[in-house]
């Protein structure tokens, strides 16, 4: 999307040959991102079938997935770089190459360190190729730089494949095997290069800025960080947290590197997230509402599967079928912001407001009516409102990093705090904290179940023992679930009341600067980067 795409009158690529009519070059990037979305890592819809496969755990599938994200986050700090180095022909080419040997990686290791080295390193090579082809297409999309605007289309487009890829994936599993899921990935990715071969020139921009001045020491250490605290949030539970080894080391580790790389920040002249980053208002704003809304939507990771598998008796088809709920729910999320905040400048507050209340209409769905004989078509209204409330809260609390008054510089770097507080941490630390709450409310409820069982049931005693507990542990299960909806619920209630209650006139004036301005930035902060390390 630099400044050389965009010519005067209409909307133009360079890079894609005149022979293609100017209306469809556009698509043709988003098909590329497209299939770069569908590809990287595991697949965490078929982590039962990988399960049963493989000499893998739940938790080690989820490490992989997550380490994905992880990677993904990382390359925020560095993506407009990346994109002022390498044409999109090169970028294009590398990453499907990368992503290629991932997913044949992927496929068919057991080895947990390799399968969550390879999952981050595809994670970061998705992000490259995914910015290389939005930024291409940005003028396209919004002509005056609107980021309100261009957000809409990025959750539409992440938020709206993560649900397709979990229906493709488990109905590729139903229909042959979830490793052919990676071999049609490849396919694709193998087709994507032969596109790219054919229909992208190697334009370059006017000047290409080198990769010096970066701080790739401490884009290692905050990796070690965040994957340190994803650890601990999603292996806890089966190591009994604090009382493992392992739990303790991930903790130290991550404590350590952490202090390491906010020491570094105290002096370095470019450190990879700077102080004045993680001390600003609106990131820090951001990062507690990301942290309250996504532990009251942390029940979609625990509750979600165990109730309707467990309770309802459905099958992965029908599990995965509820995704085209919460689909529609993004769909008419991103269109609904894309009205009321990209284009009716609806403030921060209305929105954050109607995010909230969409979340306790959720809550309070399943606190009300969660049963033992709930129809499949009944979940739509939790599900759809789930879907539209996240991607509200995502897309305008993402804008609003822009919005933060932070030099351009270090812009990229509260993405990626951005992306690790809000997918990451979002992901892990919201289901650790219900999965943990339920443990315990599930032991206590089983306990009193059983003792009313025992003492005014008669008819418990001539049932065989396997049946009594599978009775007793699926009632204990939806009046656990049932409780913790219901302190979610209040959590959420007075959230919103307090949202309601506060003064914000703030509305969205996300303006991106023109790419010419952008590459003197960071043109400029390169030089004065490497003359710092030379003297």
């Amino acid at each position: 999307m630099g400044d050389w795409h965009a010519h005067q009158g209409p909307f133009d690529i360079p890079d894609v040959p005149d022979y293609i009519p100017r209306k469809l070059k556009p698509w043709l990037f988003i098909l590329f991102v497209l299939i770069v979305q569908f590809s990287g890592g595991v697949y965490l819809a078929a982590a039962t079938d990988m399960v049963g496969s493989t000499a893998l755990m739940q938790e080690d599938i989820l490490m992989a997935g997550y380490a994905s994200l992880v990677g993904m986050s990382i390359n925020f700090c560095v993506m407009f770089r990346l994109k002022f180095r390498f044409s999109n022909r090169v970028s294009l080419l590398v990453c499907g190459a990368v992503l290629i040997a991932a997913n044949l990686i992927c496929a068919y290791t057991t080895n947990m360190p390799l399968l969550v080295t390879t999952c981050f390193v595809a994670g970061w090579f998705r992000m490259w190729a995914t910015f290389a082809c939005n930024s291409t297409i940005q003028l396209w999309l919004t002509p005056t730089r609107d980021m309100a605007v261009f957000f809409c289309y990025v959750y539409l487009v992440v938020d709206g494949v993560i649900q397709l890829s979990g229906i493709a994936t488990i109905y590729t599993a139903f229909l042959s095997q979830w490793e052919y899921m990676h071999w049609i990935m490849i396919a694709l990715l193998a087709l994507m290069m032969l596109m790219v071969l054919i229909f992208i020139k190697p334009v370059k921009g006017p000047i290409q800025i080198p990769l010096l001045g970066i701080d790739w020491i401490g884009a290692v250490l905050w990796s070690v960080f965040m994957l340190s605290f994803t650890f601990i949030c999603v292996y806890g539970n089966y190591f009994d947290w604090w009382d493992a080894m392992e739990i303790r080391g991930a903790a130290l580790l991550g404590i350590v590197s952490g202090a390491i790389n906010l020491w570094r920040a105290m002096f370095l002249h470019h450190p990879y997230i700077s102080l004045q980053v993680l001390t600003n208002r609106n990131v820090i704003r951001a990062t507690l509402i990301y942290l309250v809304f996504f532990t009251l939507m942390a029940t979609e990771h625990v509750f979600e599967h165990s109730y309707a598998a467990t309770i309802l008796g459905f099958d992965e088809t029908n599990l995965i079928d509820l995704n085209w709920y919460v689909f529609c729910g993004i769909i008419v999320g991103c269109g609904f912001t894309y009205v009321t905040f990209a284009l009716r400048k609806w403030r921060y507050k209305t929105m954050t407001a109607i995010g909230f209340a969409l979340a306790t209409i959720y809550l309070a769905y399943f606190y009300f009516f969660i049963d033992y004989g709930i129809e499949k078509e009944m979940l739509f209204v939790p599900l759809f409102t789930r879907g539209m409330a996240s991607v509200i809260i995502s897309i305008v609390f993402l804008t609003s990093i822009v919005q933060s008054g932070l030099h351009f510089f270090v812009f990229p770097q509260a993405l990626t705090v951005n992306g690790f507080t809000g997918a990451v941490m979002g992901a892990t630390l919201g289901p650790a904290v219900i999965g943990e709450a339920l443990r315990h409310t599930m032991a206590e409820n089983a306990a009193n179940l059983s003792a009313g069982f025992a003492l005014f049931d008669f008819r418990s005693y001539s049932m065989p023992l396997h049946d009594l507990y599978g009775l007793v542990q699926r009632q204990a299960l939806v009046v656990s679930m049932k409780e913790i909806y219901g302190l979610l619920l209040i959590i959420s209630l007075i959230s919103l009341f307090l949202i309601l209650i506060s003064y914000s006139p703030i509305r969205p004036m996300a303006i991106f600067p023109k790419w010419k301005r952008i590459r003197k930035i960071f043109r400029r902060e390169t030089e004065i980067a490497v003359r710092s390390c030379t003297q």
